[in-house]
């Protein structure tokens, strides 16, 4: 009977399958210093999708041919692999199973796995090796949020997310949630306003939508694009009163930090253009699969982890101003920048030149709004990003003084306050470079006079000697400045002065003067200023007072 069971055992228990099952042996590999050019020319001649990368009998990373097509295109074809291959040691033994093969790739996204044993690659098994062997495609685990989305939306807003999802499934479309909202939902930070992106015909959806619902909808074929403007019943669902909706999309760079081209492609493709990882993450809003999460790149475990990681290797040469979000998304959230993406940011930091002022600007504005941007900037200048975007820009021991002093103030005044120790040329370089706007402009330029002109001071001066040079500057500007005097009594004594000037006010016009006789001409405006100069310097506090001192002046002078 014993002997019977055994025999009968093949039939009913499969052995576990190994990666030896699925490997091709004689696998070729290239060294760290091999050229992009020189690999384009192996990846043409062999047709491989990827190459592990090995130095020493250690693997360093894999290249695949998207990333030595991205690298070729933007004429890099000098740089050696290891500056844009995948790194890391993903490797398997041929006794792996299957199941932790499976489990690699779907970690860490490579399609080429080496196999190593006793220290040697001798082989490699591919993607196309397991689904073969598997026969049906692995499919990550599901995971819902529902729950949090009903949990985290006001009622009206979910109900339109609904209304969105049954309206797509009569389109046979599919809708989805992406990026920062989903990332701040897991986060449980969540916003209130989203895009929707969708795979399909966006503009179709949004105008199905108005129709039944109604509302307005404004469309841009070329770029696939609706703005629904939501009738008077659905508007409190978005606090904007419109619901954008965009077709799933691709895109590509014609040279280093273009702007890029897009065409229609899937939700995958779609995520796969955004800079990292947290923000790939999708929330498909289909009927029968409401709230399951996508997550194609490892975007949760990066978010558990608190790592901000390069989507790709080309990432950053596609986009220098990615460099400014990867920090801007570290300082928000606490996290840290992946040590491969840091190097990526250190190879690509030539590329920021290309980029043009009003595009960093931008960024630059973001950085400004969040809740502590001294340390956002104190970063940028750690990384060596701020010396490539402009070698004068400050990040000083001061700037956490100064920025606090704004915290509360508009944009211009923050950008005021971070400028102010620039000597007025260096800061009319920087305002031309970034392309300030020039009201804004105008307001770092009051603030940094001020600042300078107050800083020169060592003793108190009359209020009129004040008001020479400062009565031209904003109020905002100059209270910028005067917080930031160190001489108390000073300090003080320019506060007055903003008192005074803010109630100044003579009495005497114009047409008093002529109605007195004077001519019209320049001495209007000494005699008034000498009354202005008067009342800031407390010789006359009252309209009384005014009278005399006019008369007094025009007797002096035979007026």
């Amino acid at each position: 009977m014993r002997a019977e069971l055994i025999a009968c055992l093949p039939d009913y228990v499969r052995p576990v399958a190994t990666v030896a099952q699925i490997m091709s042996h004689g696998v070729q590999t290239l060294s760290p210093d091999t050229t992009v050019r020189e690999a384009a020319a192996r990846f043409k001649k062999y047709s491989y999708e990827g190459y592990p990368v090995v130095a020493g009998g250690r693997v360093l990373g894999l290249l695949t041919r998207r990333a030595v097509d991205r690298a070729t295109h933007h004429h890099l074809d000098a740089q050696f692999v290891s500056a844009i291959m995948d790194a890391g040691e993903v490797t398997v033994k041929p006794t792996d199973s299957l199941e932790h093969l499976q489990k690699l790739m779907t970690t860490h996204g490579w399609g080429q796995v080496p196999v190593v044993d006793n220290g040697n690659v001798i082989g490699v098994v591919t993607r196309t090796d397991l689904l073969k062997r598997l026969a049906t495609p692995v499919k990550p685990p599901r995971r819902n949020l529902a729950e949090q989305l009903a949990t985290a939306l006001p009622p009206e807003r979910l109900a339109l997310l609904h209304l969105v999802s049954d309206e797509a499934a009569a389109l046979n479309v599919s809708p989805f949630i992406v990026g920062g909202f989903v990332r701040d939902l897991l986060l449980g930070q969540p916003s209130l306003d989203f895009d929707i992106v969708v795979e399909g015909d966006a503009i179709a959806l949004a105008r199905r939508l108005a129709a039944k619902h109604g509302g307005r909808v404004t469309a841009h074929a070329q770029f696939g694009t609706a703005k629904w403007k939501l009738p008077p019943e659905l508007a409190p669902a978005i606090s904007t009163g419109h619901l954008d909706l965009v077709s799933a999309r691709t895109e590509f760079y014609a040279h280093p930090s273009a702007l890029p081209e897009v065409e229609r492609g899937s939700i995958k493709l779609d995520l796969h253009r955004r800079d990292f990882t947290l923000n790939t993450l999708a929330i498909r809003l289909d009927r029968d699969a409401f709230g399951d999460l996508l997550d194609f790149w490892g975007g949760e475990p990066d978010l558990r982890n608190g790592l901000i990681r390069a989507l790709h290797s080309i990432s950053f040469v596609d986009d220098a101003t990615r460099m400014l979000r990867a920090v801007r998304f570290e300082q928000r959230f606490g996290f840290g920048i992946e040590a491969r993406t840091a190097e990526l940011i250190a190879h690509a930091l030539h590329l920021l030149h290309k980029v043009s002022g009003d595009r960093i600007r931008h960024e630059l504005d973001l950085i400004l709004q969040e809740a502590e941007p001294e340390h956002h900037i104190a970063r940028l200048a750690e990384l060596g990003i701020l010396s490539h975007i402009h070698p004068e820009l400050p990040a000083d021991p001061d700037l956490p003084r100064r920025l606090r002093a704004v915290r509360e103030s508009a944009l211009a005044l923050k950008w005021a306050a971070w400028l102010l120790p620039l000597t007025p040329s260096a800061l009319n370089d920087v305002i031309s470079h970034l392309r300030l706007s020039v009201r804004n402009a105008e307001i770092v330029q009051q603030a940094a006079h001020a600042y300078l002109g107050i800083g020169a001071l060592t003793e108190e001066v009359r209020m009129s000697e004040l008001h020479e040079w400062l009565g031209q500057i904003d109020r905002d500007p100059l209270r910028l400045a005067i917080s930031l005097c160190d001489h108390e009594p000073l300090q003080k004594q320019l506060e007055e002065y903003v008192r005074r000037r803010e109630t100044l006010k003579p009495a005497t016009t114009g047409e008093d003067l002529k109605a007195l006789g004077l001519p019209p001409g320049p001495r209007y405006r000494e005699i008034l200023g000498q009354l202005q100069n008067a009342y800031l310097d407390g010789e006359i506090t009252n309209e009384a007072e005014e009278k005399r001192m006019l008369a007094k002046i025009m007797n002096e002078t035979g007026d």
